[in-house]
């Protein structure tokens, strides 16, 4: 975990991604992979909110677009959203003493990022999944550059998730499910057998990005992950999860039903959930999928799905 690595260990890796920082570029063209690795490896916490900005691409697009957060920020917004928004504040993170105060700074500023989202793409508005990323985003950096990684996360990392008719995440459900096949033959039939949809246990997973599913400091660790490497981190956290839960025949004995098995997904033991061994296994899940197994959404969709 992040507070048992040693301080000279930390303060080691504050001055590689330093370095990097500093010369950004050349690192993501030239040693993409060693970045990577360093992302594994767990961004250093005083680093954390520049790195997640460089990496998602957020840094480039408010350079591109100076002024716009403030010009968004000034405009009053839409009301049928601003109301949805301002019952949702209060939800998020409520012990994080960022926002555990009604009308703190915290919720002030999560509500002028979520409203300026919907001013910047009105046609798709508000949806509920974004008030966690973007208060993940929040702890970590000023509402400005929170509001372009949101960019980044909704249009780059997972695009038409928030959308209305949520497409695209009942289109990655059937992705996941397909790679499970392979990764965990038991817990794929026992979920086929249940007529168990994908869409029941894994929306809130991809859509929060796992922000209120695992504990804290694997939150983090994924994070650091995903937003090196897209959204394939996030199934293989599912797939983790799945195979972790439900991958045994002796884990499924008092497991017989639909009610069960949802059950024990919204209750996953916390050892699967451990930072050290979930970030492990998402490591090594690279080498058990089968090469041919990494469907993309086009090719998934021509090949017929399952």
């Amino acid at each position: 975990m992040e507070r048992d690595v040693p301080p000279e260990v930390l303060r080691q890796r504050e001055v590689k991604w330093l370095d990097m920082l500093s010369h950004w570029d050349k690192w993501m063209i030239k040693r993409f992979n060693k970045v990577r690795l360093r992302c594994q490896k767990g961004i250093p916490p005083a680093l954390r909110g520049r790195a997640w900005l460089y990496l998602s691409g957020g840094k480039v697009k408010r350079e591109q677009n100076q002024g716009k957060f403030q010009e968004l920020d000034s405009q009053p917004g839409d009301p049928k959203w601003l109301d949805v928004i301002e019952k949702d504040l209060h939800r998020q993170f409520p012990f994080h003493e960022m926002f555990v105060s009604r009308g703190g700074h915290g919720q002030q500023d999560l509500f002028r990022v979520l409203k300026a989202y919907t001013l910047y793409k009105p046609d798709e508005g508000y949806c509920q999944a974004q008030a966690p990323i973007a208060a993940v985003l929040l702890m970590h950096m000023p509402a400005e550059d929170a509001f372009w990684g949101l960019v980044q996360i909704c249009e780059k990392y997972l695009p038409g998730y928030y959308s209305p008719g949520l497409e695209a995440i009942q289109l990655d459900g059937e992705i996941l499910f397909a790679l499970l096949r392979r990764v965990s033959p038991v817990a794929f039939r026992h979920l086929e057998k249940h007529k168990i949809d994908p869409i029941l246990y894994m929306t809130e997973w991809f859509m929060c990005a796992f922000s209120r599913t695992l504990p804290w400091a694997s939150v983090l660790r994924v994070w650091d992950m995903f937003l090196c490497d897209g959204v394939k981190i996030i199934f293989r956290v599912g797939l983790v999860l799945l195979k972790c839960t439900l991958g045994t025949r002796e884990k499924l004995k008092n497991c017989q039903g639909l009610y069960e098995t949802m059950e024990l997904l919204r209750a996953i033991d916390p050892r699967y959930m451990q930072e050290g061994f979930l970030v492990r296994e998402v490591r090594a899940e690279d080498t058990e999928v089968p090469p041919q197994c990494k469907i993309t959404r086009d090719n998934f969709i021509t090949s017929g799905g399952r």
